[in-house]
């Protein structure tokens, strides 16, 4: 590949100290776009997402489909940071390295002397990035958190309830995976940052903080003293159960409304001019719906309403929305071969954007635990008999 068709993060080396999946995606992404990601794992505690997943022999054998989706492109170096000779090799490693990304609890690695801190001092020029439940530096910094914890602790769980209304976690562990995007784009940016002042810097990325973030509106709609007036829900954003199935109606604005009115033959409906107006109509407007949409299935109102220009889409199931003919047809796709003999091959996600060129691709799969640790050492000047010894003092695996 030429240097001027390379990958953005061509040249760039990221230690990844983190597990589960906020911390491992966002390095993932950095992998993606060309980075040397190496990932570093306990050699008897790996990352507990090598055991998750729906084939039980893959994660018996640490290839668990929880981390397969997000261990491609990175090599694996299985090293025990609470040994000295690890701790060694760890700062040897960050001499020469660009971004360091952990997600360990509050406090583990500067008891270990490998803190932000002192990580920096070694290597001014690094890019220390800390993915945090709650955040550094308060009373909630100790407490660990999940996805799901910090859907419940956010107000997210709250704001989605179900037919009980009662609050409900999503399907998705959606925090994660922003959490991820939002401490690869801070990372990003610090290393443009670090192109003009030669120095590195340290980023805490906050899972809580992302889903306040995440919820932006509805965050300073709660903490607005001024005067609130109530709002209805709006008949043209919500399900509606159709001949066949449930349909989601998107008219989010003004003229989509009217479009939709205009369709349906509602002249009264259609002549509402602005938001007041269109808020006081909610009610019979919904209930003027209701009846409408039985008379069609959910794919006809589809390309119905998709030939008005309105958004809508049937709810599907995650196997249908997977396998709309357009995602393979864009190269939403990798298809990883067989992680084991007699396993069948698994198709991963890729990225939600395209480039024109040297875009996000996936080069190697994912690595068994510790599968580089002797390539990886041999690349900080350790010979193959050191590397034997710290194997069979169990240092590294």
């Amino acid at each position: 590949m030429s240097p001027s068709r390379q990958r953005p993060f061509h040249g760039i080396r990221v230690l990844d100290l983190t597990h589960v999946l906020a911390g491992p995606f966002c390095a993932y992404q950095l992998a993606l776009l060309g980075a040397d990601v190496v990932k570093i794992e306990p050699p008897q505690m790996p990352d507990t997402a090598r055991g998750r997943g729906p084939d039980d022999a893959l994660n018996a054998v640490g290839l668990g489909i929880n981390y397969l989706v997000q261990g491609s492109n990175k090599r694996s170096l299985a090293l025990d940071l609470a040994s000295e000779e690890g701790r060694a090799i760890l700062l040897d490693l960050v001499d020469g390295t660009d971004v360091l990304v952990e997600n360990y609890r509050a406090g583990a690695l500067e008891a270990l002397g490998l803190g932000a801190q002192a990580l920096c001092a070694r290597n001014p020029r690094l890019i220390h990035c800390s993915i945090t439940g709650f955040a550094r530096g308060h009373e909630r910094e100790a407490v660990n958190a999940y996805d799901n914890v910090i859907q419940a602790a956010s107000g997210v769980m709250a704001r989605t309830t179900g037919r009980s209304g009662e609050p409900v976690k999503s399907g998705a562990s959606f925090i994660d995976y922003a959490t991820g995007y939002a401490a690869a784009f801070a990372i990003s940016a610090a290393l443009f940052q670090r192109q003009a002042s030669g120095k590195g810097q340290v980023i805490d990325c906050a899972m809580f903080d992302t889903a306040l973030t995440l919820m932006a509106p509805e965050a300073a709609a709660a903490l607005y003293e001024g005067p609130v007036q109530p709002r209805p829900k709006e008949a043209g954003l919500g399900t509606y159960e159709t001949a066949d199935g449930l349909l989601m109606l998107g008219a989010f604005n003004a003229r989509q409304n009217r479009r939709l009115w205009e369709a349906l033959d509602r002249p009264d409906f259609a002549a509402l001019d602005g938001w007041p107006a269109l808020w006081g109509a909610a009610q019979a407007m919904r209930e003027a719906l209701v009846p409408i949409m039985l008379t069609r299935s959910a794919s006809e109102w589809e390309d119905y309403l998709h030939a008005i220009g309105i958004p809508a889409e049937r709810v599907r199931t995650l196997d249908e929305a997977a396998r709309l003919p357009h995602l393979r047809e864009r190269g939403f796709y990798h298809a990883l071969d067989a992680a084991l003999t007699g396993a069948a091959p698994v198709t991963v996600p890729l990225a939600p954007f395209t480039y024109a060129a040297a875009g996000p691709a996936i080069d190697r799969p994912p690595p068994r635990l510790g599968e580089h640790s002797a390539e990886i050492l041999a690349g900080i000047g350790r010979s193959p008999a050191e590397v034997e010894a710290l194997r069979a003092q169990g240092v590294i695996a």
